[in-house]
């Protein structure tokens, strides 16, 4: 129950936070804190939480995480369905919790930073773009993430490497897809949004899975192991 408290809470953490910054503190790129400022809001926040509750679980806070983990042979099954059960929620209460702040305001005219991709959505990619987009950056993300946290890895900047990782995504990738990489992250607003955001997350769910584990199964295979 530790391990999935911890989850819960910093996959709220990281939806609150990051798609926060692109609901109440300006997600068109122009005004508030603009496209780089939400983009080191969502690394921040993991930054955060690595160090908060990294000793208790790891700090996966990512359905992706969790699978790639278990293809490296770094975790169990079981454990990893624990922990997406735990982060799934945490995603779904921070959605809900941000829509009551954003809908406070009288300006408010919907979203709650949900991905997406084609016409209408942020730089208006193709389906194509964005699956591409989704798996590559994943994988990268995992390959830090497993490499970081490695036995001769120096453990204490691990959290940092892998936080300035989600934010050059994030900085690269915004226009393309919003940036899922974690389909917890895509859950949680998409459940509030309907539409099209659901109609389209079978992409969030189905890219960063593939893009996760095929960095587990570099890992596992020995092809990255430190010497």
């Amino acid at each position: 129950m530790k391990k999935m408290t911890a989850e819960f809470i910093g996959t709220f953490t990281l939806v609150l936070l990051g798609c926060g910054a692109a609901v109440i503190a300006g997600a068109d790129g122009t005004t508030g804190i603009g496209l780089a400022g939400i983009s080191f809001a969502f690394g921040l926040a993991l930054i955060g939480m690595a160090y908060g509750i990294g000793p208790v679980s790891g700090c996966h806070i990512n359905p992706a995480v969790s699978l790639g983990a278990v293809a490296s042979g770094r975790m169990q099954m079981g454990e990893a369905i624990q922990y997406i059960i735990a982060q799934v929620a945490g995603a779904i209460v921070a959605a809900l919790v941000l829509k009551i702040i954003a809908s406070g305001s009288a300006g408010y005219t919907g979203g709650l930073g949900q991905n997406g991709w084609g016409a209408g959505y942020l730089g208006e990619y193709n389906m194509a773009s964005a699956f591409v987009f989704e798996v590559v950056a994943t994988f990268l993300f995992m390959v830090v993430i497993l490499g970081s946290t490695g036995e001769k890895a120096p453990a204490a900047i691990a959290g940092l490497a892998i936080g300035l990782t989600l934010v050059v995504i994030h900085l690269v990738g915004i226009k393309i897809t919003g940036v899922s990489v974690n389909p917890a992250r895509s859950i949680g607003p998409a459940l509030f949004e309907g539409g099209t955001a659901i109609a389209q997350l079978w992409l969030f769910i189905v890219a960063p899975i593939i893009g996760a584990v095929a960095a587990g199964v570099l890992f596992r295979s020995g092809m990255l192991d430190a010497d």
